[in-house]
C-alpha cells in the first residue's frame, strides 16, 4: 500500500503510548461481498508493523534490510476476524510489541473502524542477517527499544 493511502497517528510519536497507524481502505481492497478481501487484512497489519518500525526505530523494513543488513521475516501469524472492514471509514491499526525472545519479537495488531473492533492478530518475526538469511540475536539497541515498549505496555 502506498504512503498516500496511509498515515501514522501521531507521526511524531516517540514515547511508549499506543502506536496507531491509519489506513484508507479503498475499493480495490474489497471483494465481491463489498468488504475488505480477507487476504488484504494481513497486509494491513504488516504495513502497520512496518510503520511502527519506521516511527520507533527510525527505519522501515526496507532500510533495516539494506542499510543495517538485518531482516525480520515472519514465522507465525494468527488473526481473529471480529467485524467486516469496508472503505466507509479509515482503519485504525494499533501496534504493540508484546513478547521479546533472544532472536524474535511478537507484535499484536488490533484493527478498528468507527470504534468497532475488526480484527485482532499476533505476528512473530525472527531477526536474521539479511544477506545470508541466518538467524541472529536481536542487536542490543533493538532489544532495548522493544523491551521498553513491552515494559510500558
Amino acid at each position: 500500500m502506498s504512503k498516500s493511502k496511509a498515515d501514522t497517528v501521531p507521526s511524531e510519536q516517540t514515547d511508549t503510548t499506543e502506536f496507531v497507524h491509519r489506513i484508507r481502505v479503498g475499493w480495490a481492497d474489497c471483494d465481491p461481498a463489498l468488504i475488505a478481501y480477507t487476504g488484504r487484512i494481513p497486509c494491513f497489519a504488516l504495513e502497520s508493523i512496518d510503520s511502527w518500525w519506521e516511527c520507533h526505530a527510525g527505519q522501515d523494513w526496507y532500510r533495516l534490510n539494506l542499510d543495517q543488513n538485518m531482516g525480520t521475516p515472519f514465522v507465525h501469524m494468527d488473526l481473529d476476524f471480529l467485524a467486516p472492514i469496508t472503505p466507509r471509514f479509515s482503519l485504525q491499526c494499533a501496534v504493540s510489541p508484546v513478547e521479546l525472545g533472544s532472536s524474535s519479537v511478537k507484535f499484536r495488531v488490533k484493527g478498528m473502524q468507527n470504534d468497532v473492533p475488526c480484527f485482532d492478530g499476533n505476528f512473530v518475526c525472527v531477526f536474521v542477517e539479511a544477506k545470508s538469511f541466518k538467524k541472529i540475536t536481536a542487536p542490543p539497541h533493538i532489544r532495548d527499544l522493544i523491551a521498553s515498549y513491552i515494559e510500558a505496555g
